[in-house]
């Protein structure tokens, strides 16, 4: 790996009011080099899956699975089911906040992709407000306008944090100075892609000082979160940055309490004051990215599974009763398992038996079985034998 990935890249500004802001790498490269590479393997490996034959499937889990997490991680009262059917909804079909929160992170995460799909794209002061305003549409009040910075009046102070996380914090106030912190942070961004610096480790970063900076009143982490997403997106890396929401919200404490820690450490001087949120970030990556390199496989070996079936059927391997047999039982896979001890009891299978024999019964399960098209657990419940 080339030395320069984990080189520091410093940048001083004087802004008007908040005083000197220091955006610095700030990583320990011994710990993280190959924490850094483990992600880049794992990545590899998912990219030469055969992601093709699952890829609309495993876009619409990822997309309803990032969205809960990201919409909860910020007091979102929606379950994942109820995330996914609204999703399904046009915004004319809006009839409450809830919902037009939903349907605005997946307009912002459309928005991101697009933006991102450009070569040599890196996120703009454009790009943010966009995202802020997309975030946001709909849902202004009081001071927080869609795609508008912060600029607190003197009478108001904005502050960040809670003691349980680490702390509070107050960010910039001023408008010109947050205005001027953002932008540099997005210039230093390119800088850092410039020395060499892997998206893997510019990303966190870029969310990291945004968060810091809070140009926002409202709707800063999801804005964030989407930035690291947009990032990592234009680098090749698909699916992961927007489940990567997910890591953070089931790690939610940790996620909090590290914004406090590296500024903590930053502020006395540590010399690698952001290696805890990189480490954090990274960790989470090779868990998402691992995951779905799983669900893929999972996947196919379903794709597969069903053209063993269908083949069978088409061949006359199975008869009408076994296909049958086999559907629910795929059917209810995940969901409600079917027990061997009352099959017998449920009508769709007592329709199929009706006027036949138990031998009958028995011979058809029992083939199935020997087919690989089903197994029987220790608990007695029938599965599709995918694997």
């Amino acid at each position: 790996m080339d030395k320069t990935v984990l080189r520091n890249v410093i940048k001083y500004v004087e802004t008007m009011r908040f005083g000197m802001f220091k955006f610095q790498v700030g990583l320990n490269d011994t710990e993280l080099s190959l924490l850094l590479q483990r992600v880049e393997d794992a990545q590899e490996r998912f990219a030469s899956s055969p992601l093709s034959h699952v890829a609309n499937t495993l876009e619409k889990e990822v997309v309803v699975r990032s969205i809960f997490g990201t919409n909860t991680i910020e007091g979102g009262e929606l379950s994942e089911e109820e995330t996914e059917k609204i999703l399904e909804i046009s915004s004319e079909q809006v009839q409450s906040t809830q919902q037009r929160r939903v349907l605005n992170i997946k307009h912002a995460y459309e928005y991101i992709q697009e933006v991102s799909s450009v070569d040599g794209w890196n996120p703009s002061l454009e790009n943010v407000l966009n995202i802020h305003r997309l975030v946001y549409a709909e849902l202004g009040g009081g001071n927080n306008r869609p795609g508008v910075l912060r600029d607190n009046p003197k009478d108001k102070v904005t502050k960040v944090g809670n003691a349980e996380h680490g702390g509070v914090y107050k960010p910039p106030q001023l408008g010109k100075d947050i205005r001027l912190l953002l932008e540099i942070l997005l210039e230093w961004n390119k800088t850092l892609e410039k020395e060499g610096i892997s998206a893997l480790i510019r990303a966190p970063l870029v969310h990291l000082y945004f968060e810091l900076i809070h140009p926002f009143w409202d709707g800063n982490g999801r804005v964030g979160r989407v930035l690291e997403a947009g990032i990592l997106y234009s680098n090749g890396f698909r699916y992961a940055p927007f489940a990567q929401a997910n890591f953070y919200l089931n790690n939610i404490d940790s996620y909090f309490t590290l914004f406090n820690s590296c500024r903590k450490k930053a502020k006395k001087k540590y010399d690698f004051p952001n290696s805890e949120f990189v480490e954090f970030f990274l960790q989470g990556m090779l868990e998402t990215i691992n995951h779905l390199h799983d669900r893929v496989n999972r996947m196919i070996h379903v794709v597969l599974f069903e053209a063993k079936i269908k083949r069978l059927y088409d061949e006359k391997g199975i008869n009408d009763r076994q296909y049958a047999i086999i559907n629910e039982v795929f059917r209810n896979d995940g969901i409600a398992p079917i027990n061997l001890s009352n099959l017998k009891q449920l009508p769709w299978y007592i329709a199929l038996y009706s006027k036949l024999t138990d031998k009958t019964r028995k011979r058809d399960l029992s083939s199935l079985q020997k087919l690989e098209l089903i197994l029987i657990d220790e608990d007695g419940r029938l599965l599709p034998d995918v694997v």
